[in-house]
């Protein structure tokens, strides 16, 4: 490897400081062959000062390539990052990973695909290196623009980011294509060509078959003037976030709730901004404005006695007790009967845990008489008498008085004898099911699984 080109070389030293652990995306396309070429070297000056000094922390690098299964020549393109990884002395792994195109298209279902395959494969300490670079940034940021997008969509790519627990850098994110490829050439490098990217069906292919070329002839530095309104974009953000943060944190419960009364007095800007920052909070992918104008006037402002619910990709927006809840969408558990030998381990539906026989720790109930059986219900509707309470109550009154969200109530698992409900575990025993009995009875444990909320 030839000391040629160092301007790359040195500004990838300055944005990998201080990280030695690095986990890099390897296509094996140019822009991340490049990227590995260039840590390769930076991993070699390392410990050329390690032998020297003898105190400088060696560079550990690995290399990740999907399999998407989208093209006839993906294995071949395994082995030819497999090889370069093996003349280039990285740690190489793979992953074939299925697609899921059914809400957003091919290229977003790779995309999640790619970074959730990432997620599983980092390890303690180490960062991931992804390789987009300049004109990428300006096709986000003009795919974004197409879609609507608010100054936080049009920030595109920041340089640095949190990631699974670790950090995310783009350090070509300032190089622009036409330098990475006289990089590549005049370090020999070879590259693979993926053929899909000529297929303008794509919106980004779109952008960097016929757009692209076109603006950058009119104004050669356009890549860069979108880059500097990127980043100013994601410079207002960061002051919204940190002149909003205490607000949010005033009006966001223990639970991850938001409380309505406090937004009705903010101007619609302020409760937008505010909405916004408590769904990325929450990794949700931030709505539209229309959705959060519909948002604000189908759940938060209903009537009293509605139960409104708003659907928002693969979450529900629900309101309870004047809060908004962010409810992840779950399987629907009425009427679903499960037999249950007490003595044993029970594990629930969707999640939900499961229950066992306990010494403590638990809800305690009347044992079942041999000719009971025991079973597992969803859902319950009527009039139930529970201890602790004179008189009958509807089901749906007892749920409201006990603070289980409508959401919920058909996720609490309910122990019946025959035909007889005995307890909803965690929230009440019935009268049928009380243990009148000091010594004896039994004790139901039910392990839960986190239920988000």
């Amino acid at each position: 490897m030839t000391n040629t080109h160092e301007p790359l070389l040195t500004k990838l030293a300055e944005q990998i400081e201080p990280h030695k652990k690095i986990l890099v995306g390897f296509s094996g396309g140019l822009d991340s062959t490049v990227l590995l070429h260039l840590l390769v070297r930076l991993r070699a000056q390392y410990q050329q000062q390690n032998y020297q000094q003898q105190n400088c922390e060696p560079m550990i690098l690995r290399a990740i390539h999907i399999h998407h299964g989208l093209n006839s020549k993906a294995d071949l393109w395994v082995e030819h990052c497999r090889q370069i990884c093996v003349d280039w002395q990285v740690d190489f792994r793979t992953e074939k990973v299925s697609l899921d195109i059914r809400r957003n298209g091919v290229e977003a279902a790779a995309r999640d695909a790619r970074y959730q395959s990432f997620q599983r494969e980092l390890q303690q300490g180490e960062i991931l290196a992804t390789a987009q670079h300049l004109d990428d940034q300006a096709e986000t940021f003009l795919l974004a623009l197409k879609r609507g997008s608010g100054p936080a969509g049009l920030s595109s790519m920041p340089f640095c980011m949190p990631f699974a627990e670790t950090t995310l850098i783009r350090p070509l994110l300032n190089a622009g294509r036409a330098e990475l490829e006289a990089y590549a050439q005049v370090q020999g490098l070879k590259w693979i060509e993926d053929d899909s990217n000529q297929d303008d069906r794509y919106d980004r292919n779109f952008l960097r078959l016929h757009i692209m070329p076109l603006l950058n002839q009119r104004w050669p530095h356009f890549p860069q003037a979108v880059s500097r309104s990127a980043g100013l974009c994601g410079e207002q953000e960061r002051l919204l976030d940190e002149l909003l943060g205490e607000s949010l944190s005033s009006i966001t419960t223990p639970e991850g709730t938001i409380s309505i009364p406090p937004l009705e007095s903010c101007s619609e800007a302020k409760r937008n901004a505010l909405l916004r920052r408590w769904f990325n909070q929450h990794g949700v992918k931030m709505p539209a404005r229309e959705q959060l104008q519909r948002i604000w006037s189908e759940v938060a402002l209903a009537r009293q006695d509605a139960e409104p619910c708003f659907k928002l990709g693969q979450y529900h927006i629900r309101r309870y007790r004047q809060q908004l809840w962010l409810v992840p969408q779950h399987q629907f558990l009425a009427g679903t009967v499960l037999e249950w030998d007490i003595e044993q381990e029970l594990a629930l539906p969707d999640g939900l845990g499961t229950l066992v026989r306990a010494e403590e720790n638990g809800i305690k109930v009347r044992a079942p008489d041999d000719n009971e059986q025991v079973t597992i219900r969803f859902g319950v509707q009527g009039n139930i008498s529970i201890v602790g309470r004179q008189h009958s109550r509807h089901s749906k009154k007892l749920w409201q008085e006990l603070g289980v969200a409508p959401w919920l109530r058909e996720r609490v698992p309910l122990l019946y004898y025959g035909d007889k409900l005995i307890a909803a575990l965690g929230v009440f025993v019935t009268k049928e099911g009380q243990c009148l009995v000091d010594g004896m009875g039994v004790i139901v444990y039910w392990n839960k699984n986190p239920i988000p909320h």
